[in-house]
């Protein structure tokens, strides 16, 4: 059996960019400036890393980008007053909200706080249980990279055996719904799953996004699957120097499998052109599209 082919998330990921650019660039035409407003609570030095890396792919696009930083003992009141300025000024078109928050925050209610309109991550809790419905506003970005990859690979899911190994809110929760939308017969496994390996062998589909390394090896494989590997785990070398992995054992799947993502390299870059498609898409919603009902 040949290895899989391996999926260039960097090249897909380089045509979405253009996209987004191109809609930047119509938008700037008609007068309209995409703007994205980072938020940060805590480490300064952490903050100037992230606004150095997203402030130079929003410049890619022609984005313009703010990063609004606040000190690790801010309270929560002082977080939704922040993201509230952002959400009432005309001036900003997305928000971005930097993870994790301090602990003691509650972040699903500071993420509730962002006007889904500007919700450019599709985390606030309106966008989420939208995607129940298929008709969010903005979607979960890593959940439209996955879309994103099948599409490219010419992958249909439909009236496939898919599993989605990994149940969080950013990434699992909304692939298996990404995945039922597109009428694919979705099992969902998660740390309570017992004998993981039972549901993953049947899987013409199999999307892993636990954050564990390691997790899925040669014999958790079905021949000639798709694997799509959304985990982002550092370690470190013997030579000391750190490398991020994902959640499958690439050199051992790849020789079962008939198409594999890699990490890095794969959802990874998709996921961050996504966001900056996003923020254009957000911009031209807010131009176009009449509110929802009490959105």
């Amino acid at each position: 059996m040949p290895d899989a082919k391996i999926i260039d998330g960097k090249a897909l990921s380089a045509r979405i960019m253009r996209e987004a650019a191109a809609e930047v660039g119509a938008l700037a035409t008609e007068g309209v400036k995409v703007a994205l407003d980072a938020v940060i609570v805590g480490d300064p030095a952490a903050g100037e890393i992230y606004a150095r890396s997203q402030r130079s792919r929003c410049q890619e696009a022609g984005i313009e980008y703010r990063l609004h930083a606040l000190p690790a003992g801010a309270k929560e009141n002082e977080i939704r007053g922040l993201i509230q300025r952002l959400n009432d000024d005309p001036a900003v078109t997305g928000i971005l909200l930097n993870l994790p928050l301090p602990d003691g925050i509650d972040t699903p209610a500071m993420q509730y706080c962002i006007d889904p309109y500007k919700d450019v991550e599709g985390v606030n809790p309106a966008n989420i249980g939208l995607l129940f419905y298929n008709s969010p506003i903005m979607a979960p970005c890593t959940a439209l990279a996955v879309r994103e990859i099948l599409r490219e690979s010419r992958i249909s899911p439909r009236g496939l055996d898919a599993v989605v190994v990994g149940q969080g809110t950013v990434a699992g929760k909304p692939i298996s719904l990404f995945l039922l939308h597109e009428m694919a017969t979705v099992c969902c496994c998660h740390v309570a799953t017992r004998d993981l390996g039972q549901y993953t062998r049947q899987a013409d589909l199999l999307v892993v996004a636990a954050g564990k390394l390691g997790l899925i090896r040669a014999e958790h494989i079905k021949p000639n699957a798709v694997v799509i590997d959304v985990g982002i785990n550092s370690i470190v070398r013997p030579d000391g120097q750190r490398e991020i992995v994902g959640d499958v054992e690439f050199a051992e799947v790849r020789k079962i499998a008939s198409v594999i993502t890699p990490v890095p390299g794969g959802v990874g870059p998709v996921t961050v052109a996504i966001l900056l498609r996003s923020a254009a898409h957000a911009a031209r919603l807010q131009q176009t599209q009449p509110r929802r009902l009490g959105l």
